[in-house]
């Protein structure tokens, strides 16, 4: 089952409409462009009246995309097919992570070409071919213009842990991963890129505040905002996600099959927000479907959005 997520205006957030808790009356909320974000969850305990509500907001979504798509012109010698992914390359940077993997093993359900960007390779190989490439962002020099050669999308979602832990080995510290990095891999993108979207968290502008400033001990909220901020001031399109405290999982497999069976459990409802006004936990799933989707979502670029995930 598929669920409609209505991307709600930039100061708004609220339970969406397919969450099991009725919502308190108020005005719609329009969607911008009359487009619709579409999460592929798996609500497994959703009663059959909620189901239903699901499909028909599904149906309107669909039909409300299918009144703005703009017709596509073929020649006699073409066949029809989706323009947008026809010729899409998603590179994914950190793509063997706990929200990585997920992003490129529904990359490769989908069918659409991908390739990663990924410090040691060689366990990944076996699972994604030859479109992995060896680069470490920390290192400018490792950033070769080969690796974007035909990218037209990329996804980041590298990162480090908040507090010194043995992921640090290695000089794997925020500062280096979350500045550094996404400094030097922002400056070695093409100019012609589509989308950049970038995985970040919640609270990143609240770090001297607390609980914030707890997590921040060791300037993890503060790196990624400075990356954050590199981004914003690139000229890139790009989409930031601000994820909240990461659960289920984390799904590091080296198994296709198994990364496809990975589900949300109970956390089928998604909560959108802007403004950094989230504090909560979200499922590594929605995180991954977010970026997916935010890549053709037109009013998505040059936002920032907070998501978390509840029951």
């Amino acid at each position: 089952m598929a669920m409609a997520l209505n991307l709600l205006s930039p100061s708004t957030h609220r339970h969406l409409p397919f969450s099991s808790e009725k919502p308190p009356k108020s005005s719609p909320v329009p969607l911008p462009n009359h487009r619709a974000l579409c999460f592929a969850l798996s609500p497994r305990s959703a009663s059959s009246r909620s189901c239903a509500r699901d499909a028909a907001l599904l149906a309107r979504a669909v039909k409300q995309e299918e009144e703005q798509a703009q017709p596509v012109e073929l020649d006699e010698t073409q066949t029809p097919k989706s323009p947008q992914s026809s010729s899409k390359l998603v590179l994914v940077v950190g793509g063997t992570g706990g929200v990585g993997q997920l992003i490129v093993a529904s990359l490769l359900s989908r069918k659409i070409k991908s390739r990663l960007l990924l410090r040691d390779p060689s366990k990944a190989v076996s699972l994604f071919g030859e479109q992995v490439r060896k680069g470490d962002t920390r290192n400018p020099n490792d950033l070769d213009p080969a690796i974007f050669k035909g990218v037209t999308h990329v996804i980041c979602c590298t990162g480090t842990t908040a507090f010194p832990s043995k992921r640090w080995e290695g000089d794997n510290t925020p500062e280096r991963v979350d500045w550094e990095g996404i400094r030097n891999l922002v400056m070695a993108l093409p100019r012609t890129l589509s989308r950049f979207v970038l995985v970040s968290s919640v609270g990143v502008t609240k770090y001297n505040e607390l609980p914030w400033s707890i997590m921040n001990l060791f300037g993890v909220l503060k790196f990624k905002k400075m990356g954050e901020d590199f981004v914003r001031n690139s000229g890139i399109p790009y989409t930031i996600i601000r994820a909240g405290r990461l659960t289920d999982g984390p799904y590091t497999s080296y198994d296709l099959n198994t990364l496809l069976k990975a589900t949300a459990g109970e956390r089928c409802a998604v909560v959108v927000s802007q403004g950094d006004k989230l504090v909560g936990e979200v499922s590594r799933l929605v995180v991954a479907e977010a970026c997916i989707q935010a890549l053709d979502i037109d009013f998505t670029e040059g936002q920032i959005y907070e998501i978390n995930s509840v029951k």
